[in-house]
């Protein structure tokens, strides 16, 4: 008989978050994607009875999207450097990229995708993630490079902006630690620092307008550059991409629901 599966403390090891998205009709169902060094697992279900499972790697430019066919999804975000030894893929080849799980894992990708997609609850969803990811432990424990490339997040992460000092700190060279960084989390050293200076500056600025002191705060040389990187990341100016997020919670931000037909909450 086979042994039960905690969900919960098995996708803990490789997932950081899961969400629940469902539309709402006749509200703003506008999908914002930023820059943030992450993989992604969506487990989609289309209109017209279509349904997919796919793995989007990292994005190094925001994207902004209005599904008009969703009827729901679950999404798993990976902590850096986890999902391609855990999917048996570098994290370069998913950049900017989705890839369906079958594509992936062949016959036990395509079976474990019609097993999601029949899922009744978003527990279902987990345990059956759960029980393949179990299966595959083998595959994230095997490369030295990213268990170097988590400890290289953190430090990041954690305000080392400059990929040398970084590197110093792990005892490798820069050169090595770009290489074994791009292959387990998908974009290099400098795009992530890139990416968590970003996220830092709209976090700040979800409670603050002094633009010059969230520059600093969130790691820029000054405002200019802070404006500068906002351009190049997400294709608008800071104050153009808060009022157009503005707009949309205004007009009723239908897509974000933590729940599940016929379930009151996601599970913790």
């Amino acid at each position: 008989m086979p042994r039960p599966v905690d969900s919960a403390s098995s996708l803990a090891r490789f997932v950081e978050d899961v969400r629940v998205l469902v539309p709402v009709a006749g509200r703003d169902n506008r999908i914002e994607q930023l820059p943030d060094g992450r993989t992604n697992l969506h487990v989609r279900v289309l209109e017209g009875g279509r349904a997919d499972v796919t793995l989007a790697g990292p994005r190094t430019r925001a994207v902004f999207k209005d599904p008009t066919d969703l009827v729901r999804v679950v999404s798993l975000q990976f902590k850096p450097g986890c999902a391609a030894p855990l999917f048996g893929v570098s994290a370069s080849v998913l950049t900017d990229s989705y890839v369906a799980l079958e594509d992936l894992w062949g016959r036990a990708g395509a079976d474990l995708c019609r097993e999601l997609l029949a899922a009744r609850s978003v527990s279902d969803v987990l345990d059956q993630l759960s029980r393949a990811f179990a299966g595959h432990t083998d595959r994230s424990d095997a490369p030295a490079s990213a268990s170097l490339a988590r400890r290289a997040v953190r430090l990041l992460e954690g305000g080392e902006a400059r990929v040398e000092q970084v590197a110093t700190r792990l005892g490798v060279t820069a050169r090595h630690l770009r290489r074994v960084f791009t292959e387990s989390v998908g974009i290099g050293p400098k795009e992530f620092a890139r990416a968590v200076r970003l996220q830092r500056a709209v976090r700040l600025a979800a409670t603050s307008s002094d633009w010059a002191n969230i520059a600093v705060c969130a790691g820029y040389y000054d405002q200019a550059h802070l404006i500068a990187e906002f351009r190049a990341l997400v294709g608008l100016t800071p104050g153009a991409f808060l009022s157009q997020r503005a707009g949309t919670r205004a007009k009723g931000d239908g897509i974000k629901r933590p729940s599940w037909p016929g379930e009151h909450a996601m599970p913790g």
